[in-house]
Formats: structure tokens, C-alpha cells, sequence
């Protein structure tokens, strides 16, 4: 199948992005585990922070084992098993680490706990390679960094609803109160989850989504959402994917960056436990806030993904935050928990638009915007206190969540023939998630920075990709690319 615009794969493509949604559920899910297993065997932070650890580090074990089989076979796996198959396998994979969670929940194993999210990250990892790549390749390339925001708003419609989720099975009805109402229960969600692997497996293996894609040549190569073709520079003097500057200092950049999309949100409920003394079952909300606002952020930029005329997109760039923060609201509601606390985040989702506006559709300048504003949220949780300080940390989640595409769209933009290569080094550097995390729950320790100034961390993440931000557009034109100068084909 060659990327296209003019058959309709649109079928295909809402099928995928079912396996964006459980990614999104599982991930989120973990941030409510954290402190029900801190609590109820009495760990250390960063030790509740190996759940973050072990799942993310998964995705790295699973990339290097694909690449090493692949190297053994001499030749791509999924070039040759196939791409639906690929993922049909990786959901079996996960759903087999479903099961250790009944026997973990069962007896409160850690060990089984962690060792059940490695697994299920392990077949993240293979659907992860295959998905973003069809994701890309069902239709116009132009328009591919949209259609990977669309997928990534369905998996963030995943990260709001997983807290909830695993919170009513954990505590069911239990209020206000501080004890773990029933950690065995924690078995449910997870088995269920299994079994939904299990049945998508089988749909996908009978469905429309196409098994093989081709791969494109130097010149035929479009490695960003806008074609960029005609500026590129020859690379086949290129031995290596990492002969690149803009994608070894973006594998950095991607390491950092899941890292704190992830330690914000995992940290936030010790932060809310330490210093506003919030009960462990009254944080699954401001969680799901967090992670709702990366789906915010992704439901703004995939509006480019649909045929609609221009105004209507200027339009829809203005109302779909705030559709987006419906549903957030809808779902905490269905939830019985209290959503008039949050009214007050409309105001803030301004900041979002007007970042968004300003960086005109070019993935650098909306990098280096977006990192500024990271940080200034990130020093007012610092300074600050109360709810104020709790929603500043929150606020981080709004201005992560378009910085996947700028950053994949940067850091395989002229690669050329080596794009999947760099592709799957981008996705072995997920690892981050998992060592940005534990970092910070170390530092949190009272002995060092304390859990507040612990997110010192993540403005040294957020530095770096601004510092990259401004050396990827430097390199990218030296190499006969300039952003400025394409027109751009949506919000990235």
C-alpha cells in the first residue's frame, strides 16, 4: 500500500486507533497504582515510581529485541509478517501480562505487578512500531502529523477515563476517607482489559487495515507533514540514521520529553497527599485533568486531519479545546466526583490557544513556545501553593501535548530512505518515561529537594527542548530545509 490521498482508507484508520486507546488507559491508569501501592506497602516514592519504570523501559526492551530479530532474520519483521499481524501479536502480548495482575492483586505483589506492566508494555512496543507508521501512511502525507494528533486524542480520551476507572474499582464507593478500600479489586480493570486485547486482536486480523506498506525512496521520501521533497538535500551519503544531528539530539529530545509528560503526572498525587493532605481516592480526577489536557491540546491540532474548508478550521481551532474539556467534564460527572472545582481551567485553556496561534503550524517554533510555557507553569507550582500550585502542575499537561508530532516531525524530516530506521530509534527512546520518573521520585526524598522542588526536573526537561528546538531548525537548514519558508499543511 503506498501512501495516497485519494482512496479512502478512512475505515481502516478508526480501526487502528482503537490500540491508541488502550496505550493511553494503561499509561494513565499507573498514576493511580502509584500511590495505592505506596500506601498499602508503605514504600518509598521512588519505589512506587518503578510501576512508571518498568513500563516504559518495556517499550525500549521490546524496540532493541525488534531490532536485533530483524537483524537475525535479514529482514524487517513487519516487512515480512506484516504490519496488521504485527499489531494482532502485540495485543496478545499485552493481554498475556493482563493475567499476572490477578495473582498480584490477589496477594499485593509488587514484583507481580511490575512484572505484568513490563509484559503488556512489551506488546505496546510492537504495536507502537507498527501503528504510527500506518497511522502516517493511510492517506495524504501531508496531512500524517494530523492524522497521528487524531490518534493521539483518542489515546488521551484513554488517559481521562483510566484513572476513573481503576479508581471506582479500587475504592467503589468508599469516600473521604485516606484508607485503600480494596487493593485486590485492582485485578478487574486489567483481566477486562485483557480480554478487550484479545477480541481487537481478532478484529484486527479480519479487518481492512492493510498488512504491507511500501517504502519510499530519497526522492520520493516525504518525512514531515508538509512536502518538503524539493528542498532536501541528497542524502545518500548518509551511511546511518544517526549520521543525522537533528535525530541523535531527537532521540534526546524524545527521552526527555515522554519523561515529563510522564513524572509530572506520576509525582502529582504524592505532591497532593504532602502538601494539600487530598485523600488517595480523591485524586483520580486531577489526574484524569492532567492527561484530558493533553487530549485538549491533540483534539486542537487533528482538525487539519479532516476535509473541512479553511474557516471552518480557524474556527474549530477555537472551539474544539473547549469540546474537548466537555468531555473531560461529562465523564468526572458520570463519575459523581465534584467538576465545579474545574470550571476554573477554562480560563487557563486560553494559554493553550494563543501558544498554539503564535506558533503558526512550524513544529520548531511551536517546540520552543511551547517548552517556555511548560516552564513558567512548572515554576508556579514551585512558588506557589494550595489548588493553585496543583493546577499550575497540571497545566504542564496542556503544553506536552502536541510535542510528539514536533518532535518526530523534526527529527526524521530529510532522512530520506533512513526515515524508518530513525523511526525506531525515536520509539526506543519511550525508556524516558520510566527514568525521568524515577529520577524525580528520588529527588523528592525529604533529604533532597523535597516533592515540590522535585520538578526542578522537569524544567531541566523542558530546557533541553527548547535548546533543541533552536538546533534542529539550524540543522534542518543547512540541509536546504526551512520551515519558515513551507507553506505548512495544518497545526502540528
Amino acid at each position: 500500500m503506498e501512501q495516497n490521498s485519494t482512496k479512502n482508507y478512512g475505515a481502516a484508520l478508526y480501526t487502528l486507533i482503537t490500540v491508541f486507546f488502550f496505550w493511553g488507559f494503561v499509561a494513565a491508569s499507573n498514576d493511580i497504582l502509584i500511590p495505592v501501592f505506596k500506601e498499602k506497602l508503605h514504600l518509598e516514592q521512588w519505589m512506587s515510581q518503578m510501576i512508571s519504570f518498568a513500563f516504559y523501559v518495556a517499550y525500549t526492551v521490546g524496540s532493541i529485541i525488534y531490532f536485533f530479530v530483524s537483524k537475525a532474520m535479514g529482514q524487517d519483521v513487519l516487512n515480512r509478517y506484516g504490519y496488521k499481524n504485527g499489531i494482532a501479536v502485540g495485543l496478545i502480548i499485552s493481554a498475556l501480562g493482563t493475567l499476572l495482575f490477578f495473582p498480584a492483586a490477589e496477594s499485593a505483589s509488587f514484583v507481580l505487578m511490575i512484572s505484568g506492566l513490563f509484559i503488556v508494555g512489551l506488546g505496546f512496543s510492537l504495536q507502537q512500531i507498527a501503528a504510527n507508521t500506518l497511522v502516517v501512511a493511510l492517506g495524504d502525507p501531508k496531512t500524517g502529523a494530523q492524522r497521528l494528533s487524531l490518534a493521539g486524542g483518542v489515546n488521551n480520551f484513554g488517559t481521562t477515563i483510566g484513572p476513573l476507572l481503576v479508581n471506582l474499582a479500587i475504592f467503589g464507593s468508599v469516600t473521604g476517607t485516606k484508607s485503600v478500600a480494596d487493593i485486590s479489586a485492582v485485578k478487574f480493570p486489567y483481566l477486562i482489559l485483557g480480554a478487550a486485547f484479545i477480541l481487537v486482536a481478532i478484529i484486527f486480523k479480519f479487518s481492512g487495515v492493510p498488512n504491507k506498506i511500501h517504502g519510499v525512496s530519497d526522492e520520493e521520501a516525504i518525512s514531515s507533514p508538509t512536502d518538503v521533497s524539493n528542498t532536501v538535500k541528497p542524502t545518500n551519503n548518509r551511511r546511518s540514521a544517526l549520521s543525522f544531528p537533528q535525530l541523535t539530539l531527537g532521540m534526546i529530545a524524545i527521552f526527555v520529553y515522554v519523561g515529563v509528560e510522564v513524572s509530572t503526572a506520576s509525582n502529582l498525587p504524592a505532591f497532593m497527599k504532602d502538601k494539600l493532605h487530598t485523600a488517595t481516592d480523591s485524586i483520580a480526577p486531577f489526574i484524569s485533568l492532567y492527561w484530558a489536557s493533553l487530549m485538549i491540546g491533540r483534539w486542537t491540532a487533528s482538525v487539519g486531519a479532516f476535509n473541512f474548508g479553511e474557516g471552518m478550521k480557524k474556527v474549530l481551532a477555537l472551539v474544539m479545546p473547549y469540546i474537548a474539556f466537555v468531555v473531560f467534564l461529562i465523564v468526572n460527572a458520570i463519575a459523581h466526583k465534584d467538576i465545579a472545582q474545574f470550571y476554573v481551567y477554562a480560563i487557563v485553556i486560553v494559554a493553550l490557544i494563543v501558544a498554539n496561534l503564535l506558533s503558526k503550524g512550524n513544529p520548531a517554533r511551536q517546540l520552543l513556545i511551547f517548552s517556555g510555557c511548560a516552564i513558567t507553569a512548572l515554576f508556579v507550582g514551585m512558588l506557589s501553593n494550595g489548588m493553585v500550585s496543583v493546577f499550575a502542575f497540571i497545566t504542564v499537561g496542556l503544553f506536552c501535548s502536541t510535542l510528539w508530532p514536533c518532535i518526530y516531525t523534526l527529527a526524521v524530516t530529510g532522512l530520506g530512505s533512513h526515515s524508518n530506521e530513525g523511526g525506531s530509534f525515536l520509539i526506543m527512546m519511550i525508556m524516558g518515561g520510566g527514568f525521568i520518573s524515577l529520577l524525580q521520585g528520588y529527588l523528592a526524598g525529604d533529604g533532597l529537594l523535597g516533592i515540590q522542588w522535585s520538578y526542578l526536573v522537569g524544567v531541566a526537561c523542558f530546557a533541553y527542548l527548547a535548546f533543541y528546538a533552536i538546533k534542529a531548525k539550524s540543522a534542518l537548514i543547512e540541509q536546504g530545509i526551512d520551515f519558515d519558508k513551507i507553506e505548512a499543511g495544518g497545526s502540528h
